[in-house]
């Protein structure tokens, strides 16, 4: 291991012991220049979120790996998946900014699946996170697909992505390319951190008329 990459593994680990949401002793790091593999195990999936989190921030990091597990204490009671179902479903049905009507929950085993459509891509993010949140939940997969409201053209999609980016601090309009076809919105180009990343890819999440995001960013 190189002088780099032991610098690199000591400031994730250290941001991890930081982190009071997160049991940084069941926690393993591997470095590979500076790409990060997490191994392990956390005790609920918000501990296995703010892990990966700590990871993507860490100065030093251009990817994360994440193969950490959620493994609840013997001594909990792990919820069934009706009581998982039904979690989900309340905490989405009593959010004011989310038409839960045609969101689907399926949970086989703490595994979800969040199936239907929304009106947005943000409200897409936020119910997974809505889900993350509930106690017996060990793996999300969000297939919800975006189904706007109104029609917006990709030209006008991708100028108030391109706007909104713009205004941030963090994150340099000049680092980012932006393509937007029926919706997908396509952002590459190389970014010097975290936080420019976020700044970018959230620009691209609240911008209505986006259906769909691939992600190229690079972080250097």
């Amino acid at each position: 291991m190189t002088k780099k990459e032991e610098d690199i593994k000591k400031r994730v680990i250290d941001h991890l012991y930081w982190d009071n949401r997160v049991d940084a002793s069941k926690i393993k790091v591997d470095v590979k220049e500076s790409e990060i593999t997490l191994k392990g195990s956390v005790e609920n999936y918000n501990a296995r979120e703010a892990a990966v989190l700590d990871a993507w921030q860490t100065r030093g990091v251009t990817k994360v790996n994440n193969e950490i597990s959620v493994k609840y204490p013997p001594a909990y009671t792990i919820p069934s998946d009706k009581e998982i179902k039904s979690s989900v479903e309340n905490l989405i049905a009593w959010n004011p900014n989310i038409d839960s009507t045609d969101i689907d929950i399926k949970i086989k085993n703490g595994f979800v699946d969040l199936e239907g459509t929304v009106d947005a891509y943000w409200k897409k993010t936020r119910v997974e996170q809505i889900a993350s949140g509930v106690s017996g939940v060990l793996e999300i997969t969000n297939k919800l697909a975006v189904v706007p409201t109104e029609d917006i053209v990709d030209k006008v999609v991708a100028e108030d992505i391109a706007s909104s980016i713009d205004r941030k601090f963090s994150v340099d309009i000049e680092d980012v390319n932006i393509k937007v076809k029926d919706g997908k919105a396509t952002l590459s180009g190389t970014v010097p951190n975290w936080s420019a990343y976020r700044a970018a890819i959230e620009s691209a999440e609240n911008t209505a008329g986006v259906t769909e995001i691939v992600d190229n960013i690079i972080i250097t």
